[in-house]
């Protein structure tokens, strides 16, 4: 397995900027962002170009979604901010050559409308599909557990299927998240086993906390090694709030036999 460091989360001791060298120097070769858009884009190319690093993903911006909102995505009323949120990610992606986009599906507070929301989510996502892999770039979407995230819309392995399956789009990909689905009661190891080939990329933490492994529940061997049976070929993101230090969090990473 390949690891990448989400400077999101880890790292979060030092500015943005300075994250790329620190994510380096603990031997990570690749990072991911959630959302890059407070920095240029040829800013963000220069940390990793001169750090030796890959950018693997990043997300489509999401409006008021970290705010507590509904995001974009799904929002019938803001179709066109979600557009200018494309236009935007398609300047990063020319500049950064990132592997995977991630599409927020994000949260619905009307129940009475869900319907409509998943209808819009189903729409953007194809959207998002038709304008990224003309550049080479999969489109990945992501269940969220709803006990952090009450109301969003997507909260299960089987939803996200189910969605891939409608829309056939050989672009499209799930973002399979360990601990939401850990979060959500999902058998993780055995659904990344068989669905290994529909998964776009993976993010882990510890279950419950979301720190890092060996804080919770989650037996990482088991899930590792689900990983390297299932024919996934990705990228595994470490996406999770450390405990302390990030440096004394990365245990699980000195010890890895499939660290690279």
């Amino acid at each position: 397995m390949q690891f990448t460091a989400n400077l999101s989360l880890l790292f979060t001791e030092l500015p943005l900027l300075q994250r790329f060298k620190a994510a380096k120097n603990s031997g990570f070769s690749a990072v991911e962002i959630q959302f890059p858009y407070e920095e240029t884009p040829e800013t963000l190319q220069a940390e990793l170009v001169n750090n030796g690093l890959k950018l693997i993903l990043f997300n489509v911006a999401a409006g008021d979604f970290l705010q507590g909102g509904e995001g974009l995505a799904a929002v019938p009323e803001k179709a066109q901010a979600f557009k200018q949120a494309l236009a935007q990610t398609v300047e990063y992606i020319n500049i950064l050559k990132p592997e995977a986009v991630n599409v927020l599906p994000g949260c619905c507070h009307d129940s009475d409308r869900i319907d409509t929301y998943l209808s819009i989510f189903k729409s953007n996502l194809s959207l998002a599909v038709t304008t990224f892999a003309p550049l080479g770039v999969k489109t990945v979407f992501e269940a969220i557990n709803t006990y952090d995230m009450p109301g969003f819309i997507i909260h299960s392995g089987k939803q996200m299927l189910e969605i891939m399956d409608e829309l056939g789009q050989p672009d499209l990909f799930m973002q399979y998240d360990i601990y939401h689905m850990q979060r959500m009661g999902e058998n993780v190891a055995g659904f990344i086993r068989l669905n290994g080939n529909k998964i776009g990329h993976i993010q882990f933490a510890d279950c419950p906390g979301r720190g890092q492994p060996g804080t919770g529940d989650i037996d990482f061997i088991e899930v590792f090694s689900a990983i390297s049976e299932s024919g996934y070929s990705g990228w595994v993101g470490a996406e999770y709030r450390p405990v302390s230090s990030t440096l004394e969090s990365l245990d699980w990473l000195d010890h890895s036999n499939n660290c690279q």
